[in-house]
């Protein structure tokens, strides 16, 4: 009883460990897409995190919290390219969101050559646990929600709170408002282009912040093209809990559990191509999207450039 017990303690954990990058991700994904702006850039964004949170960390002596600062600044700064791009200059937010992974690609797969030029992966300190006293010492749920990083606990604490701030209070109002009928907003004074550009802003910095955990929590290594589509899943997790806080994680979650139980599966040794394993998350996302087709709406003005009507006398 106490090995199946250390068993599902460890597989509740580890799905913990791999859905967090999509939950920040995700979480980012629907503060952009509530204020109208379709972020398909989530997977460049998520990267670029990983990739700054990693060279910054291995350049300042170690510093770990330096390092996830800086990539959720350089989250930031893609999430503000990003606004750049749809809001202001009205580039199709379908097409800037590839150009900003495609990009991403490409300069963290070439910058982490000239950052990490050895021929063996560079190990990263990572964050430390913080046991709550008390309370990690309950069976499962102790280890796995108050024995954990810092990290967590502040995704622990950011749910809620978006939660609130979405759906109780008048700037989650604004921000809905924006993001279904952006004229009839403008027409009660509400700023679209500046709620449009932070939003987007804070989309890009919670994906960096998913991409520094995977590479400081997580893994502790950062290898090229590390975030292996997390970004995409994170917005298939995003229109599977129908663009809601707690419904999105959730579905994080579930991707987590699912990739999660396809890494134990291949510990077996069973007579199973590990090929088709390795598809198992992307599987259920895809069939994630095609049971809610037609039944997962999505705000309004989703995708939709705003221009500002000019008034004349």
């Amino acid at each position: 009883m106490n090995h199946d017990l250390a068993f599902l303690s460890d597989y509740l954990s580890a799905s913990l460990r791999l859905s967090m990058p999509l939950a920040f991700a995700a979480l980012g994904g629907l503060w952009a897409e509530r204020s109208g702006v379709l972020n398909i850039g989530l997977e460049g964004m998520l990267l670029t995190g990983a990739f700054v949170g990693a060279a910054v960390t291995f350049y300042s002596g170690e510093n770990v919290w330096l390092g996830i600062l800086a990539a959720i600044v350089s989250g930031a700064l893609v999430g503000l390219l990003h606004a750049y791009l749809c809001v202001t200059l009205h580039v199709n937010q379908l097409v800037s969101g590839l150009a900003i992974n495609l990009s991403a690609a490409g300069l963290t797969s070439f910058m982490s050559r000239l950052v990490f030029n050895s021929s063996t992966t560079q190990k990263l300190p990572g964050v430390p646990t913080i046991a709550i006293p008390g309370l990690s010492q309950i069976p499962i749920l102790g280890s796995l929600l108050f024995n954990q990083d810092p990290l967590v606990y502040f995704l622990l604490l950011l749910l809620p709170l978006s939660t609130y701030i979405l759906f109780h209070t008048s700037l989650g109002l604004v921000l809905r408002a924006v993001g279904e009928y952006p004229r009839a907003a403008d027409t009660a004074g509400v700023p679209v282009v500046r709620v449009r550009y932070i939003s987007v802003i804070l989309s890009g910095a919670l994906a960096a912040l998913g991409g520094a955990y995977l590479v400081l929590v997580h893994v502790k290594f950062f290898t090229e093209d590390i975030s292996a589509g997390k970004g995409f899943i994170a917005l298939a997790a995003l229109i599977f809990g129908r663009w809601h806080p707690v419904s999105t994680v959730l579905a994080c979650l579930l991707f987590g559990a699912t990739e999660a139980l396809q890494l134990r599966i291949q510990a077996f040794n069973l007579n199973i191509p590990y090929q088709f394993l390795v598809m198992l998350p992307y599987v259920i996302a895809l069939l994630a999207m095609v049971g809610l087709a037609g039944k997962s709406t999505p705000p309004a003005a989703l995708g939709i450039p705003y221009t500002k009507e000019s008034t004349s006398d």
